[in-house]
Parts: C-alpha cells; structure tokens; sequence
C-alpha cells in the first residue's frame, strides 16, 4: 500500500456516506468489490471496481479485498491532557474534574512531560482510524504547541486550541485574560493553517466552559474570533445538571446557558460544543438557527452519569450533530466503540433514536468534517476530496472475522464493524494518500 506517482487503486470492499442519512435513507454506499483511486493525495474516483479498472488501465491495483476501506473518523471532541486519567469511574463531572482530570492537566505545565504525552496522544488517535480530532489544548501555552507539533510530525489533522480558564479551577491553570489574549495570539500565528493558507493544523479558541470563563475571559474568545479568519470556536454546554445550576448562579443576566455564549458572539457555523446532555426547546432552537453544532459524547455522557442525549429532539430541529470521545470522561479513542455506544445509548432512553449502521458511520466521519467545516475536503470518498481513510482487516482468530465469514449484506457486515472492531482491526491509516499508521497483525509476524 504504498503511494505511486501515477497513482493506486485499492480493490476492497469500502463503505462512505456521501449524504446524511437522517435526510436520506439511500445516503450510506457500499461496494462489496469496490474501488478507490487515489492520485496526488486525492480521491480520483470510487464505485464497482470493475467499472474503474477498465476507465484506468495503466493504474497499479494494490489488492485489499480481506478488508475493508472506510474514510478517516473525525473525533469533534477529545482532551490532549486527560491521556492518563482515563478509567476513573465512580464520580460526576465537577468531582471528576477535581480529582482526576485537573491535577493531571496541571501537569501540563512540565514541557518534557507534554511532549511526552502530546506523542502518544497523536499515536493513539492514528492507531484507532481517527485521521481529524477537534482537540482541546492544554492551559499553558507551550503544552498546546506540543500538540500541535506532534500533529504534525505524525501528519494528522489537528485542530485545537489553548485552554482558556480564569476561575473555580485550580489556581495554576487560571490564565489572566491579557494572557490568554496574547499567548493564544502567538500561537494562531504559528499554527493555524488556514490563516497562512497551508498546513493540516486549524485553531480552535477553547474556553473551557462558561463555570471556568468571565465576562472578561469570554470577550478574549470573542476577541480572537474577530481579529483572525476562518477559527473555529469549542466549548461545553449543559452537560450535568450541577455545571448548569453552577452557570446560571454565575450569570444571572442569561435566561439558559447557551445565552451566555451567545452574548460574546460565541456560537454559530464555526462552533462544535460537547454534550448538550440537557437542552432546552429554546437552546436547540437557536442552535440550529446559528449553525452551531454538537459533539455527542456518549460513553462520556455514561462514564460521567450525566445523562442520556436526546438525540431525536436534536436531529427533529435541526441542529447538526457529530461524535466525540472525550477521551479521558470517556472509555478510550475509538470511534467505532463511540458509534456503538451512541447506538446502546439511545435503545435504552426514553425517547431514543433507532439507528443503523449508516447512520454510525456518517456521525463518525461526514458529520465531523461539516462540523469543523471540512466537508468540502474530508468526509466521504467522493472525488476531489483528500484520500484520508482507513483499512480495517480483523485477526483472523477474533469474533468479527467469524461473523465476517457468513454475513453477505452490507449493512450487517457495517454494523459487526461497528460493534466488533477496535485498534486490533486498524492496519493501516492514510491522510492525504500518506500512511500516517500502519500495524502488522500478530498471525503475520
């Protein structure tokens, strides 16, 4: 699998969602014997793979048909600092906060430890197909270029953001508002590669949350948003019902929480906020006439005990939703292990969301990329867009492979994919045509 100049054509059986599937029913294509041709980094075509050997005959095909080819997830909501914190079950957002992920991102503060862990959070994104992650930084400004450097190095589109926080949580990750200011400037400078027109990295202005953020903080953010173009914005909204009790006594002016962002310009086509686990009619109404979209947390949202998303209020209005880990609220990197939890989730809650294996697929990886406004690149497999995706192949010993062995339909074999597949499955990974992973399966060495 390695890139020619003339380019490739993968044989594999492939799967994308080239169109929503909660608007379209037909949105998920499949190819038992698909094709996918890639020159110069992008997708030259995708469909029968007959049809495209006989349009392309001069093209070497590389034979992949023992697995199968998805596009790169895209994660739209993951924390660099809270690598190690993972597995902390037993408490709620605030008290998981306190004594777990906080002490821990205070590490951030040590440079060679940041570094450290900026490579193996990268390592661990690529090992599990993610080829895009919506990020946030760490609070100190040296920690989040880590980030960003490790992103690069290991050829990944990361999109992230410093920390902005100026109260209620420890004193060492509070950052007057002239810092943040001036340290998140220098940092877009260096960084953000639509504001130099190149590069995969993207920024992301991260107040924390609106309990963690001033009226003074949250002008920096809306600040930043003016003076640079094309920045994405990240934040939390009404993930647990103690956070949203907290911000209402903080800002007495605002009639819910999604107000407060509001007030600073804070919301919109450029804004991905995680969990919204409690929305009112009001808020989502708003969030769907801004544009603004929604990170859906679910092992989170049950790790944390914050509750379970209404996914179907959400959708029925209008407001765009994708998939986000969280990481360490959460139960790991893995994309699909997010899809089929969003899938458990929603069988059991009360006014849930039946879902199937089409719609998985488009949260972890078209919705993303219209989240982070990428649609136009990344995504889905049509042409013109950037060969970023990744081949699934299971250990020939595991379960997925034995149900593999029988199962024919496509939308069966997407969903043992989805309920079955961990890093153990991901072999290789590519973003832009380049191999950004590639792992050897244990019956091959």
């Amino acid at each position: 699998m390695n890139p020619s100049v003339g380019g490739e054509l993968l044989r594999a059986p492939l799967f994308h969602t080239p169109r929503n599937p909660f608007r379209d029913s037909s949105a998920l294509e499949s190819y038992q014997d698909g094709g996918l041709l890639i020159r110069e980094g992008r997708v030259a075509g995708c469909g029968d793979y007959g049809i495209l050997r006989d349009a392309n005959p001069e093209v070497p095909t590389v034979d992949l048909r023992d697995g199968f080819l998805l596009p790169g997830f895209i994660d739209t909501h993951i924390h660099f600092p809270q690598l190690r914190v993972l597995g902390g079950l037993g408490r709620s957002l605030l008290d998981w906060l306190e004594h777990c992920a906080l002490p821990e991102e205070a590490r951030m503060a040590d440079h060679s430890h940041a570094c450290r862990i900026a490579r193996g959070f990268v390592h661990a994104l690529a090992s599990h197909g993610t080829t895009t992650a919506l990020v946030f930084g760490a609070h100190f400004a040296p920690a989040t270029a880590a980030l960003f450097e490790a992103g690069e190095a290991a050829g990944l589109r990361i999109a992230a953001g410093q920390v902005l926080s100026d109260r209620l949580l420890r004193p060492e990750l509070h950052q007057t508002p002239e810092q943040a200011y001036r340290e998140s400037s220098l940092l877009i400078h260096r960084f953000h590669g639509r504001f130099h027109g190149r590069g995969r990295s993207m920024y992301a202005v991260t107040p924390r949350f609106a309990l963690s953020t001033s009226e003074a903080m949250l002008e920096v953010a809306q600040t930043l948003l003016r003076e640079h173009d094309g920045l994405l914005l990240q934040t939390h909204l009404n993930e647990n019902r103690q956070e949203i009790a907290e911000v209402a006594r903080l800002f007495p002016w605002a009639s819910d929480y999604l107000a407060v962002y509001e007030r600073f310009g804070l919301s919109g086509t450029n804004a991905v906020m995680a969990h919204d686990v409690h929305p009112s009619d009001s808020e989502l109404d708003r969030l769907a006439s801004s544009g603004t979209a929604i990170a859906h947390c679910p092992s989170s949202n049950a790790a944390l005990g914050s509750g379970l998303f209404p996914l179907k209020r959400h959708i029925n209005r209008g407001v765009r939703c994708a998939l986000g880990t969280d990481v360490g609220g959460g139960t790991g990197f893995g994309m699909l292990k997010e899809g089929l939890q969003a899938y458990l989730l929603q069988r059991i809650a009360p006014d849930g969301m039946l879902l199937d294996a089409g719609h998985l697929l488009y949260l972890a990886t078209l919705a993303g990329a219209e989240a982070l406004g990428l649609s136009n690149e990344i995504g889905d497999f049509r042409a013109g867009k950037s060969a970023d995706f990744v081949y699934l192949r299971p250990p020939a010993d595991s379960p997925l492979a034995a149900v593999l062995e029988r199962e024919q339909s496509p939308e069966r074999v997407l969903a043992a994919i989805f309920t079955l597949a961990g890093a153990e499955s991901v072999r290789e990974v590519r973003v832009e045509g380049s191999v950004v992973h590639r792992s050897v399966a244990r019956e091959e060495r």
